[in-house]
C-alpha cells in the first residue's frame, strides 16, 4: 500500500466531509434518543463507502477515455462552480 497516497486521500476526504450536509444529517439522526447510535454509524459509514466506491469506479472508467490532466481541470472547475453557487445561494 502506498501510505503517502492513503494519507493524502484520507486527509482530503476527511476535511471535505467535516461540517458538510452529510455530517449534519448524520448528527440529526443520531440526536434522536430512540435511535441506536451504532445503527446510525453503520448506515452512514456504509453510505460513504458506497459513494466512495462509485467515485473510484467512475474515476477508473473516465481515466480510460479522458486524460488525467483534463480530469483534474474538470474537477477544479466543478469545485469552483460549486463554491460560486454556494456563495450565490447564501
Amino acid at each position: 500500500m502506498d501510505w503517502k497516497i492513503f494519507i493524502t486521500v484520507f486527509a482530503t476526504v476527511f476535511l471535505a466531509e467535516l461540517g458538510d450536509k452529510t455530517q449534519l444529517a448524520t448528527m440529526l439522526f443520531a440526536s434522536d434518543k430512540e435511535v441506536s447510535k451504532i445503527t446510525v454509524f453503520l448506515a452512514a459509514s456504509a453510505a460513504l463507502i458506497v459513494a466512495s466506491a462509485i467515485g473510484v469506479l467512475a474515476g477508473s472508467f473516465l481515466s480510460d477515455y479522458i486524460n488525467e490532466k483534463y480530469l483534474h481541470y474538470i474537477a477544479g472547475v466543478g469545485f469552483i462552480g460549486i463554491g460560486i453557487w454556494t456563495l450565490y445561494s447564501a
